[in-house]
């Protein structure tokens, strides 16, 4: 994945703007932070992401998942875009999209997603 592409990705989600975390470009929904792509290292800051589960993704995919020491406390797991495929990283970020949207964002969302009847 392109950081083109990722911006693409992220942008899909209903609500998102681009804005600035700690001074750096990041993805932003009602104000709250979604993402950012990390310049040192292309990764995407994933949250939402329990201690458990991210030590299982970087046991079981280490060229994809990884954290740098200032994520070590925090729920983050840290995604290498080149190595990360497109419906693996929208499933973390509709995770977190869903935590932090209104709740009337994701009730029209899902309701647009569901096949007619």
């Amino acid at each position: 994945m392109t950081p083109e592409a990722f911006h693409a990705l992220v942008m899909s989600f209903p609500g998102v703007e681009e804005g600035r975390s700690y001074g750096r470009p990041a993805y932003k929904v009602a104000g709250k932070f979604l993402t950012r792509l990390r310049d040192e290292d292309a990764s995407a800051v994933l949250q939402e992401v329990g201690f458990d589960e991210r030590e299982m993704l970087i046991e079981a995919a280490p060229q994809t998942f990884h954290f740098t020491e200032h994520y070590r406390n925090y729920p983050v797991v840290l995604a290498r875009i080149e190595a990360i495929g497109p419906d693996e990283l929208r499933g973390f970020l509709e995770r977190r999209w869903r935590k932090i949207a209104p709740k009337a964002a994701v009730k029209a969302w899902d309701a647009a997603r569901q096949p007619n009847a």
